[in-house]
């Protein structure tokens, strides 16, 4: 039958035995002559390789922002160990020697002890070539060396395996090129790596990783480590800090250009930085300018610079206000008023308006009041004022009624005192005409020649300390301000006098409730805040009753009537709790206390004295602007508040 199928003629009987035969022999050589023939003949090479003489340039490599390397000659970076052309022996599992030793060469500086810590082979074990392999790449992945390989010396009971290592040359110097926006000391401060170190390309991978992640820190994120060099025992760092080229602004058609240009932080041929970009954008939506602020990226010719696109989307920024008060006692008072906070698109701020009731104003505004190192701010205003049917108190107790009116007008004007010095002044001159007339009582003498009437002619300076956080979307940090005025007899002011107080304020954002009440209480990346305001007053000299320092009303000291307290000292302190509970809305729980003495009636500072008021209020962001109302209890009566814009 075999015969037939294959086509060939051979002896009945026999065919069998010699296929058998012809098996058993191919299997005996498997096992027998194949291993002999490659332990005699197929031998790895045993030459070492060497790296040449180390004060010799051993060629460039060239390193990515991300680790990923190129080389042109020997490559201390790359990412993977060069490739071994080197015949693998095929041996049975069964049959492969045994390791009776693990040996090092070429090794001077790295101990033989710390390679052979990430090998896997041991002694004792049987030899397995991919194993080794393995072996191999993971002392390479140490970083020390250039290259590494393995020879395999064969004894009569086993085999030694040794591993050849290239080391890589001792670093005398580590340069950095393109640096300009920190020293070359400094950002070896933050390198593991440092001269009279064996070269690790691992160790200074992670120092180019550190280096990139110190600039995108400080807000240079487009900044990255161009190239790597190293050329005999010195590394050659290229970095690259990519400039701003042209700041396009488009989109605005009221609103002037130089106006949004004076709030960027960012310049045509400054360094980009991210954190200064964010900061210009908040400002500008600070501003109540724009609805929509936007911005995007051009290359240009030069990779190294990038061109700002800054779009804006205008607002509308004309309001008409509204304010309501109303006292258990003093019944209800109400106005008007129209302002514009980017009037002619300059920037600008302009006010018109007038209350009635038993508190009546008219006013009028405008100013600028953005300011730097070479731009002055200024305000110029006028105003009339009456009050009818004050009370006068003495020692707590109503004496009798009194209407009071003044007629004045200002100018001020101020400047940061340097770019980046959070100190500004302001000057400011103010002529006031006041009229007093008491009714509904009989004052003394005393009380009679107090209450004067007559021309005010001041001057006033004031310091300002702003240390709030320029780039957070919600008030965060202090601020505090030192005012001294003086009353002159000039120009026809009728009094001498010095004024001087204090006046700081404090916000936090209270994000610890979050992690306290487990429920997160920010809303719209508006944290919770405390908000605290103290002011503390004091004067030398006749201090005409008419410019005493006085509290009481919605700005000062809530749920008492204006103008209750007054003398020539005083003290204010306002605490707020500002909750948000909606994009649009907060809520808001306060507390305010304070007081003014008169110590030309022998009255003395005395915090024991103070009178506090508390509540509750709501503010809610509407197209008009921020609506203010506060409901607040006091010692004498409670009062309710109405109005637009935050208290402090």
């Amino acid at each position: 039958m075999l015969s037939k199928t294959f086509g060939f003629e051979y002896p009945k009987g026999v065919g069998l035995r010699v296929i058998w035969r012809a098996a058993v022999f191919a299997m005996l050589f498997s096992l027998y002559a194949v291993p002999v023939l490659a332990a005699d003949g197929m031998k790895v090479s045993q030459t070492p390789i060497v790296l040449g003489n180390p004060d010799e340039s051993r060629g460039t490599v060239e390193v990515d922002m991300s680790g990923a390397v190129t080389s042109q000659d020997e490559g201390p970076l790359e990412e993977g160990r060069p490739s071994q052309d080197r015949p693998r022996r095929e041996r049975s599992r069964i049959q492969s020697p045994a390791i009776l030793s693990l040996t090092v060469e070429g090794n001077s500086e790295v101990v033989s002890q710390h390679i052979l810590s990430v090998v896997s082979s041991k002694a004792g074990t049987p030899m397995d070539e991919n194993r080794l392999a393995k072996d191999a790449d993971a002392i390479y992945e140490q970083g020390f060396y250039s290259n590494v390989d393995y020879r395999i010396t064969d004894e009569a009971d086993g085999v030694n395996v040794i591993f050849m290592v290239a080391e890589n040359p001792t670093i005398e110097d580590i340069h950095f090129f393109g640096n300009a926006t920190y020293s070359e000391e400094k950002l070896l401060d933050v390198c593991f790596t440092k001269p009279g170190m064996i070269f690790n390309r691992v160790f200074f991978r992670n120092d180019l990783q550190r280096i990139k992640e110190k600039y995108q820190q400080d807000g240079y994120v487009m900044a990255r480590v161009s190239d790597v060099k190293i050329e005999g025992r010195t590394v050659n760092v290229y970095i690259t800090e990519p400039k701003i080229g042209q700041i396009i602004i488009q989109g605005n058609k009221r609103t002037k250009t130089h106006v949004i240009s004076r709030q960027l932080r960012l310049h045509e041929g400054d360094f980009f930085n991210s954190t200064r970009l964010r900061y210009s954008l908040s400002k500008l939506q600070g501003l109540g300018y724009f609805d929509d602020v936007n911005v995007g990226f051009e290359p240009g010719d030069d990779p190294e610079i990038i061109d700002l696109i800054l779009t804006v989307s205008e607002a509308k920024t004309g309001r008409i206000g509204i304010s309501v008060g109303y006292g258990t006692q003093s019944g209800f008072s109400g106005g008007l008023s129209y302002s514009d906070s980017n009037w002619r698109g300059r920037g600008e701020r302009f006010g018109v308006g007038f209350d009635v009731g038993d508190r009546e104003q008219y006013w009028i505004t405008l100013d600028q009041p953005y300011m730097d190192q070479k731009t002055f701010a200024w305000r110029l205003g006028a105003y009339k004022r009456s009050w009818d049917d004050l009370n006068y108190y003495e020692s707590g107790n109503k004496q009798f009624e009194y209407d009071e009116e003044r007629i004045g007008g200002y100018a001020g004007i101020g400047r940061q005192f340097s770019p980046r010095s959070k100190l500004s002044w302001f000057l400011t001159t103010e002529w006031q005409e006041i009229e007093i007339a008491s009714h509904n009582g009989l004052p003394t003498p005393r009380q009679l020649e107090e209450m004067e009437s007559g021309k005010n002619f001041m001057v006033s300076g004031r310091m300002t300390r702003d240390n709030m956080d320029e780039y957070a979307d919600f008030p965060k940090g202090d601020t505090q301000s030192v005012t001294v005025e003086k009353g002159l007899e000039a120009l026809g002011g009728e009094w001498s006098y010095w004024k001087y107080w204090l006046e700081a304020k404090y916000y936090t954002p209270l994000n610890f409730l979050t992690s306290m009440f487990e429920r997160n209480f920010t809303v719209n990346d508006i944290p919770p805040i405390i908000a605290a305001r103290m002011m503390v007053g004091d004067a030398d000299g006749y201090l005409p009753w008419a410019v005493d320092y006085t509290l009481g009303g919605d700005n000062t000291l809530r749920g008492y009537e204006d103008k209750r307290f007054r003398g020539d000292q005083m003290f204010l302190v306002n605490a707020e709790l500002r909750l948000p509970v909606h994009k649009t809305a907060s809520l808001v729980f306060f507390y305010d206390m304070g007081m003014a003495w008169d110590t030309r009636i022998n009255e003395k500072f005395d915090l024991s004295e103070l009178a506090d008021a508390y509540g509750l209020g709501f503010r809610v962001r509407t197209p008009l602007g921020n609506l203010r109302l506060d409901f607040a209890q006091g010692d004498e009566e409670s009062r309710v508040h109405f109005g637009f814009g935050e208290m402090f």
